[in-house]
């Protein structure tokens, strides 16, 4: 059965009242709310910081480094590094290049140091270290530029551990420089665990209670 002209021209109008409402019933907004990552990437980074460096400041026997390594994998590496991958579901990308890049680091370093203790790999010379750390504190040097337009907590963050790698660089090949860059790795984790703690209770009790200093833009 053919159908007239009319006919057809009726039928595409119905047609394109019913594609209209199928689009009009589409448009329904997703939101989808995230927790913010960035206390786990920081007490991550901060806790593992924090424990690694008493062995560099000598507070505790350097045979220690046993202690150092799961939480290097699992907390500083995995745990950070997803929160990396969260930041950038958030569409943060400073902070998912940081967490992502911080964690890579925890676990590099803790595979290479398993690797180097049941001869699977010679171990790392002095002058290899000198450079693997230096490579890291050039790139948290450039990260600390992009801190300048967040707050003053992570400037002292990133401030402090691009000092930090500079420091264990040297002190690679000075026992003294190495236990000074301990020292100051612990005030930089401190600084860490204050930005992750500051950002959970603030959020948790609803007000400003820990300053973070953030930078108005």
């Amino acid at each position: 059965m053919s159908l007239s002209a009319e006919d057809l021209s009726q039928r595409l109008e119905e047609m394109r009242r019913e594609l209209d409402q199928l689009k009009s019933s589409a448009s329904i907004e997703v939101r989808e709310k995230l927790a913010n990552p960035a206390p786990l990437g920081l007490a991550g980074f901060g806790l593992t910081t924090f424990i690694l460096n008493f062995v560099n400041a000598d507070l505790v026997p350097k045979d220690s480094i046993g202690m150092v390594l799961p939480v290097g994998l699992f907390y500083g590496g995995l745990a950070q590094f997803l929160a990396g991958m969260w930041e950038m579901k958030k569409n943060n990308t400073f902070g998912f290049t940081a967490f992502s890049s911080f964690g890579a680091f925890w676990m590099a370093l803790a595979i290479m140091v398993i690797l180097e203790d049941t001869e699977v790999v010679a171990p790392v010379s002095k002058n290899g270290l000198t450079v693997f750390l230096c490579a890291w504190g050039l790139f948290t040097a450039y990260m600390t530029i992009g801190t300048l337009k967040i707050s003053r907590a992570l400037q002292v963050v990133f401030a402090t551990l691009t000092i930090l790698f500079f420091l264990l660089a040297w002190g690679e090949h000075n026992e003294t420089v190495m236990k000074i860059a301990g020292w100051e790795g612990i005030f930089c984790a401190l600084s860490a665990l204050y930005a992750s703690a500051a950002q959970v209770i603030n959020e948790t009790w609803g007000r400003y209670l820990l300053p973070l200093g953030l930078v108005k833009s």
